[in-house]
């Protein structure tokens, strides 16, 4: 039974639950709703999917964590850096907008899910530790980058494709 506990912590503290808490965790649940569904919207739009897949892609990780976490404090569900990399790593298999295209975003999450928990049933989180603080800094500073130019279109109202940031920029500079 310890065993099963590990891996499924909401027999653990389901027995402790109490009606103070379900209080204050709908309270934070109805705050997460009200600031998830135009963030998942987005999202979906940053990875070329149709909005309700950003919906989909930010309710199944709440439900799933809530069944197998046990950090209080962690937040999942669809961030922008994935979202880009997903429209990188679809875009090149697929026209953005088919089904082939959905397809393949679908498939792509549920071989990385696998992958990430096949690596943590064996223990592997450690590999993370090679990674340095220059790499990490200057990857997140490159896609903040990215998604900024990405949306740039959007916001001022214009269409502009490419298939790098140079291209990209290129196109909205000159319908500007």
């Amino acid at each position: 039974m310890q065993e099963l506990k590990r891996y499924l912590p909401l027999l653990d503290w389901g027995r402790r639950y109490n009606r103070e808490s379900f209080a204050s965790d709908g309270l934070a649940a109805v705050i997460v709703t009200v600031m998830l569904i135009p963030q998942s919207l987005a999202y979906a739009m940053l990875a070329g999917l149709p909005a309700e897949m950003g919906l989909y892609a930010s309710m199944l990780p709440l439900i799933a964590y809530g069944l197998f976490g046990t950090s209080t404090t962690l937040s999942v569900g669809p961030v922008a850096v994935v979202s880009l990399m997903t429209a990188t790593a679809v875009s090149q298999v697929a026209d953005a907008g088919s089904l082939a295209y959905i397809d393949a975003a679908i498939l792509l999450a549920l071989m990385s899910g696998a992958m990430l928990l096949l690596f943590g049933l064996l223990r592997m989180g450690f590999l993370a530790s090679f990674l340095s603080h220059p790499v990490i800094a200057g990857f997140i500073t490159a896609s903040g980058v990215i998604i900024a130019v990405s949306q740039l279109g959007h916001v001022l109202g214009i269409r502009g494709r490419g298939e790098n940031l140079p291209q990209l920029a290129q196109q909205l500079w000159e319908q500007l």
